[in-house]
C-alpha cells in the first residue's frame, strides 16, 4: 500500500508516493536508464534523521528523502518511495524494484566493484557508542573482541570486522541501542550525525560515543552498473542543487550545519 503526499519545491512540482512497508512491493513505471518519469527510491524508512516516519504524521521524511526528492525535482521526475530493512536494501536494487538507494551508503571499494554512486552528498564521522558507564573503549582498537550490533551489509559492520569485534546482526541503528543497553552486545559503530539526533530527540543519557573513527566517510546515492545515463543526470542534478544552495539549507535543517560537503 502507498499513500501519495504533495511535495512542492523551487523548480517542479513531484508527487511522493511512500510505502507502509514495501520492501517488497513491486515498483512499475521507472526504468535504469532513468528515460521515463518516475524516480524509483529504495531507503530504509527508519534511520533517523536521515530517512523516517515523523511521529505526528507519519509522512516519510528525512535528509536522504529530502535530497532524493529535490533530486526528482530537479529532473521533472515523480519519486517513489520503497522501504526495506537495510540488509535486503542492495538486493532490491539488483532485483529491479528501485533504481537508485538513498540511505547514507558509503562509498568504499568493495560496493564501488558492484554499483556506481552519485556525487557525495554527506561527509561524517564514524563513532564508536558503549554505554555511558563503559570506560573500557578509548579508541576504535578497543572493540577487539568486543560484541558489536550492526546491520551486516552496512559499512560499518566491515570496520566492526576489521577492528575485531564480533559482530551480532540487528536491523538498523535503533535495534542496536537497544540491546547495548539490555548489554547484550558492548558496543555499535554508527555515524556521528545518527547518534547526535538520537541523543537529541531522546535525551538518553544511557549511552555516549567513546571514541571516533579517525577517517571521515562520504555517503552517496547507488544505483546498478547498468544506469550509467540516470547517474549521470542525477550528479547533474546534484551539481545544480548544491550550486543554488538546496543541498546546504537541507543538511542546516537537519543538523544545524552543512555536511554536505563540497
Amino acid at each position: 500500500m502507498r499513500t501519495r503526499l504533495p511535495l512542492t519545491l523551487a523548480l517542479a512540482t513531484a508527487l511522493l508516493l511512500t510505502s507502509c512497508g514495501g520492501g517488497s512491493d513491486e515498483a512499475g513505471g521507472g526504468s535504469a536508464s532513468g528515460s521515463e518519469d518516475v524516480l524509483r527510491v529504495g531507503t530504509e524508512g527508519t534511520y533517523a534523521p536521515f530517512t523516517f516516519h515523523d511521529p505526528s504524521s507519519n509522512e516519510l521524511t528525512g535528509y536522504d528523502v529530502e535530497v532524493a526528492e529535490a533530486v526528482g525535482a530537479e529532473l521533472g521526475m515523480e519519486v517513489e518511495f520503497s522501504e526495506t530493512q537495510f540488509d535486503a536494501i542492495f538486493a532490491g536494487l539488483e532485483a529491479d524494484r528501485y533504481d537508485v538507494i538513498a540511505n547514507q551508503v558509503t562509498i568504499n571499494p568493495e560496493r564501488e566493484e558492484k554499483y556506481l554512486f552519485s556525487a557525495p552528498y554527506t561527509v561524517s564521522t564514524g563513532v564508536v557508542i558503549t554505554r555511558a558507564d563503559d570506560d573500557s573503549v578509548t579508541s576504535l582498537a578497543d572493540v577487539k573482541g568486543k560484541r558489536s550490533a550492526q546491520s551486516t551489509t552496512s559499512s560499518f559492520a566491515e570496520v566492526a570486522t576489521e577492528a575485531g569485534a564480533q559482530v551480532e546482526a540487528v536491523e538498523g541503528f535503533t535495534q542496536a541501542i537497544t540491546l547495548l543497553k539490555q548489554e547484550r552486545v558492548d558496543v555499535t559503530i554508527n555515524d556521528s550525525l545518527a547518534f547526535l539526533e538520537y541523543q537529541k530527540s531522546t535525551g538518553d543519557e544511557d549511552v555516549k560515543i567513546a571514541t571516533e573513527i579517525d577517517q571521515p566517510s562520504e555517503q552517496a546515492l547507488v544505483f546498478r552498473k547498468d544506469s550509467a545515463d540516470l547517474q549521470a543526470r542525477v550528479d547533474e542534478a546534484l551539481a545544480a542543487l548544491r550550486a543554488d544552495g538546496a543541498l546546504a539549507r537541507i543538511s542546516e535543517k537537519y543538523f544545524g550545519e552543512d555536511v554536505s560537503g563540497e
